[in-house]
């Protein structure tokens, strides 16, 4: 137990990271689109190309990544402060935001030169999007029983099967999909590879998919015979189930798994401010803030962790779980606030931004892992089965 407690060290963000902080907040008041909060609050989920490639402009998409492939070289600290800046100003990322968050950085550490060479410049310069293909139809989060296949033929593979709940898929150029290569489902983590597919290939469909909101951010897409050349697969064949997992720990770790309801936050303290707070809604709003130091506090220790080219994939999966249920807490606690005083009169946008993280809410415990998956690893993480 004492392993996975000790990972966690308080460590404070670098002066150059903080100085940092100050030109992205400059270039957030001259380029970020106005919108009010409801909007906003999508940010991580709102689609905007130009919005990204004048972030790409700047040399901040790929920030991470070495300058010789287009990246700015930076340590995973400035990262951590230009995404915090990003989502507790709702800016509109999600174009680029698995690219930048874990695609190249997947591609850096697995993938050929000759695939560092191609993707990781156009990820840098916000003009290849991708994709994560991960989940599937009737496979609930248990990922090691995907049955997406891809079959070795003349010249590569052909790739059959589907894939679900797939942010975007219908904007991004690519997908990186985790399929199995050899075996059965039974195999589990056996015979799983990681392949980049071209959703432009003939036999690829994508489904954009409504939700309760109106939006439509997901997608199903579907491989029908898809032939993927050998240079698509990343990594060595059989080896996905290992990359994978090194892949979650870069979604699961970042500032997005604790600010998904910061816009809401905000939105509701300006409320407080302008129409004045009771006692129960003054100590709320500083519980709300007391838990949100306490996890930032966690989520800057994995970040230490990932700029010293560790992978904290436990302790990645504790922050995401503590994170959040954080999320959901915000507008479920404001949506009773709000019913506790019905002759109360509430602004509109309050009243949106509320319903709208209402009803998303729910999958914040879903997307990178369930509660109940992330659970069982930070069981094994402390020794508990």
């Amino acid at each position: 137990m004492s392993n996975l407690l000790d990972a966690f060290h308080l460590t404070s963000l670098p002066a150059e990271a903080e100085a940092f902080r100050a030109e992205v907040k400059h270039f957030l008041a001259g380029n970020l689109p106005a919108a009010p909060a409801d909007i906003r609050a999508r940010s991580w989920m709102g689609f905007d190309a130009d919005f990204s490639r004048r972030l790409a402009a700047r040399g901040w998409i790929g920030l991470t990544l070495p300058v010789n492939y287009g990246g700015a070289g930076m340590d995973a600290f400035r990262r951590f402060v230009l995404v915090e800046e990003l989502l507790a100003a709702g800016a509109p990322v999600a174009a680029h935001w698995i690219a930048d968050r874990q695609s190249g950085p997947l591609i850096l550490r697995y993938g050929t030169e000759a695939q560092k060479d191609f993707y990781l410049p156009r990820i840098c310069a916000a003009t290849a999007f991708f994709c994560i293909g991960m989940s599937e139809p009737d496979s609930g989060s248990d990922l090691a029983s995907v049955r997406t296949r891809a079959v070795r033929c003349d010249g590569g593979w052909r790739l059959t099967g589907r894939k679900i709940w797939t942010t975007n898929a219908q904007h991004c150029q690519y997908m990186i999909a985790l399929v199995r290569s050899s075996g059965a489902p039974e195999d589990r983590q056996k015979g799983l590879s990681q392949f980049i597919v071209d959703l432009s290939l003939p036999g690829v469909e994508v489904r954009p998919i409504t939700d309760l909101t109106g939006d439509a951010h997901f997608s199903e897409v579907t491989f029908d015979d898809v032939f993927l050349a050998n240079d698509t697969l990343i990594g060595e064949e059989g080896g996905g189930w290992h990359q994978v997992t090194a892949e979650l720990a870069f979604e699961r770790s970042g500032p997005e798994r604790l600010y998904s309801s910061v816009v809401l936050l905000d939105c509701w303290r300006d409320h407080l401010r302008r129409h004045g707070a009771s006692d129960a809604e003054t100590a709320l709003l500083g519980s709300f803030v007391t838990q949100l130091a306490t996890l930032r506090c966690l989520s800057i220790a994995v970040t230490a962790r990932l700029a010293r080219g560790e992978s904290p994939v436990v302790e990645a999966a504790l922050v995401k779980d503590i994170g959040t249920a954080f999320e959901q807490a915000i507008p479920a606690q404001l949506e009773a606030v709000i019913s506790a005083d019905p002759a109360q009169v509430f602004d509109p946008e309050l009243y949106r931004t509320v319903a709208y993280l209402s009803q998303i809410s729910p999958t914040f415990s879903l997307r990178g892992g369930t509660r109940e998956v992330l659970r069982g690893m930070i069981a094994r993480g402390l020794g508990l089965r």
